[in-house]
């Protein structure tokens, strides 16, 4: 949907970037944008002044890849851990998703995506050197495969639970109490503990 009438440049620059956010079209992110000028000016500045300082400060961890404000992140640092298990996900919001089920003491990689070749999105661009490298550290011997069930997904956890295999690594899958087509950061935290109790060797 397109406004008729002239718009101010920021504001359409606002709307704009509010349309970048996953499942976030024009007439919603025109509808956001309207929210925080006219009703809320003092959130519109809290939530660019956050974007502005997460994106000057945040870091990936040198270790798992997820977002830290250090070198190398709170968990990945926790001895308290298990250092033999690894759990691979493809975003930081399927890692806290896992977490929230307080069923996993291991350790994580973030992919920060999947394959999807019809993208742009290959093994290059998720850097499966680096995935290889830490989970062949010499104590990991469990590598979970927490990707979603999506087409995608499952094509990732394919080529890296093959990859990973020739390494002498144990590989297992999230079972299947997570839905066929589903992405973990929307399923309930008891299926996700389920689903890693359940887990199982990959082909």
């Amino acid at each position: 949907m397109t406004s008729l009438l002239p718009e101010p440049q920021p504001l359409l620059d606002l709307v704009q970037a509010l349309r970048q956010l996953p499942g976030v079209g024009e007439r919603t992110a025109r509808r956001m944008a309207y929210h925080l000028l006219q009703h809320d000016p003092q959130a519109a500045s809290q939530l660019a002044s956050a974007l502005t300082h997460a994106a000057h400060n945040l870091l990936h961890c040198e270790r798992c890849n997820g977002f830290t404000e250090v070198v190398v992140c709170a968990t990945c640092q926790n001895q308290q851990r298990d250092q033999t298990q690894l759990c691979i996900v493809e975003t930081s919001a399927d890692q806290n998703s896992i977490e929230s089920t307080h069923n996993y003491k291991g350790l994580y990689y973030v992919l920060m995506g999947r394959l999807a070749p019809l993208e742009g999105v290959g093994a290059q661009q998720l850097d499966f050197q680096r995935v290889v490298a830490r989970a062949t550290d010499g104590v990991v011997q469990e590598v979970i495969l927490a990707t979603n069930f999506t087409a995608e997904g499952e094509t990732t956890a394919h080529y890296l639970g093959d990859a990973l295999r020739t390494k002498g690594l144990t590989v297992t899958r999230l079972a299947r109490g997570v839905p066929a087509g589903s992405e973990i950061e929307y399923v309930d935290a008891g299926t996700v503990a389920w689903a890693l109790m359940e887990r199982r060797p990959t082909a």
